[in-house]
């Protein structure tokens, strides 16, 4: 179905249904409880997952594929938000016409600087996309300041000219985006008991193309196009003394990935008319890279999964200030509380750093393919537990 095998199939749909349920999946805890801390079933925080999942996905199709590290695909991110940001302030608030030009723009960024970096491999390769992503900023914060803004990023004003819809609404307040009249922002809260879901039209717009874009990951990752990025990856060197010509295939890698992080971009302006030099720095770049590796690069979901456990841990942990470590400890006596807090506060709000990296490192030895592979073991062992529990069962009695 849809030109998917059997796995790939239901693959999607687990990702579909991971979709659809979130706003149940990531609220397990009342609201009222101690531990609604954790709960991550808010639209902004949802749509985040879905829009760096699709980062991630098509970051995953460069490196996962032909084993190219890129440091500059940030770039894209921001140009993909300053192209949705203009098309808002110049044509319309509907936000087809901001992503398609974000993936465009995005594309033809990638085109130019795929051209030049894929000259070289390896560690030159990364170095000029780093170089590239890096002048970009600094383009952004300088020379480009009536494209950009400057350091105080572009947003929208009362005074947009804004062709095919109001510049103004009729409070004086500036229009909202929407897609045919479907307001991004707007959210359904559904309250059962002491949990309350939120259902909003912004995150499953951009879940909606997370599932169209792994689609085409998988069909990518399936056809020979990738067969021979694989190729690429596997022995890049043996291809050429063959007299095949790499080059096209890597740099249409590179294009489809690029477009990816672009619609990531429009996507991010989309939910909020906001875009800043910020988005196209290095760490934005290092950020994709850990979500690659972390999920499982080279794997079809492990880049979700990793997108959405790296934006968990920034959301969340990165809250937990001194007010919630007391509130936890609070039963403690005085001095072990405060020894108590002393050592959790370097781990959780602005040290959550400190415990991403700690499982990072944990990952990236005991699991070096990833949370996939985490899960696949843990699979494995179920299998062997059955396998052993009917052997036993088969087993004639003496």
């Amino acid at each position: 179905m849809l030109g998917l095998g059997k796995k790939d199939f239901i693959l999607l749909g687990i990702v579909a249904a991971l979709v659809l349920l979130a706003p149940f999946i990531l609220n397990p805890f009342p609201a009222d409880s101690a531990l609604a801390q954790f709960n991550a079933g808010y639209p902004d925080l949802m749509q985040r997952f879905m829009i760096f999942g699709i980062f991630a996905v098509g970051f995953n199709i460069l490196f996962g594929l032909t084993g190219y590290l890129s440091f500059g695909h940030a770039a894209f991110l921001g140009v993909g938000s300053y192209s949705a940001v203009w098309m808002f302030k110049l044509l319309s608030m509907n936000v087809i016409p901001a992503i398609i030009l974000s993936v465009v723009v995005a594309g033809l960024f990638a085109l130019l600087i795929g051209f030049i970096s894929l000259r070289r491999s390896g560690i030159y390769f990364s170095i000029l996309t780093l170089a590239f992503a890096q002048m970009s900023f600094n383009l952004a914060y300088s020379v480009l300041t009536p494209l950009t803004n400057g350091e105080t990023g572009l947003q929208l004003t009362l005074e947009d000219p804004r062709i095919l819809g109001v510049s103004q609404t009729a409070a004086g307040g500036i229009p909202v985006t929407n897609l045919f009249g479907m307001e991004m922002r707007e959210t359904t809260t559904l309250t059962l008991g002491g949990w309350a879901f939120q259902f909003n039209n912004g995150y499953y717009l951009c879940g909606a193309l997370l599932l169209l874009a792994f689609y085409i990951s998988i069909r990518i990752f399936r056809s020979p196009f990738g067969l021979m990025l694989r190729a690429v990856k596997s022995n890049q060197t043996r291809l050429n003394y063959t007299g095949l010509n790499t080059k096209p295939y890597t740099l249409a890698a590179f294009v489809i990935s690029g477009m990816y992080a672009g619609l990531a971009g429009g996507l991010l302006a989309s939910m909020d008319p906001l875009a800043g030099a910020e988005r196209m720095q290095w760490t934005a770049s290092g950020e994709v890279v850990l979500m690659t590796i972390l999920g499982g690069a080279g794997t079809l979901i492990g880049p979700v999964l990793g997108a959405g456990f790296i934006k968990y841990f920034e959301n969340i942990f990165s809250k937990i200030n001194d007010n919630v470590l007391h509130s936890w400890f609070h039963i403690l006596p005085d001095s072990i509380e405060n020894a108590v807090i002393w050592v959790v506060e370097h781990f959780v709000g602005s040290g959550w750093h400190l415990t991403l990296g700690l499982l990072f490192m944990l990952v990236v030895t005991f699991l070096p393919g990833g949370l996939v592979q985490g899960g696949q073991k843990i699979g494995r062992l179920f299998r062997r537990r059955d396998a052993a529990a009917k052997a036993t069962q088969s087993t004639p009695a003496e």
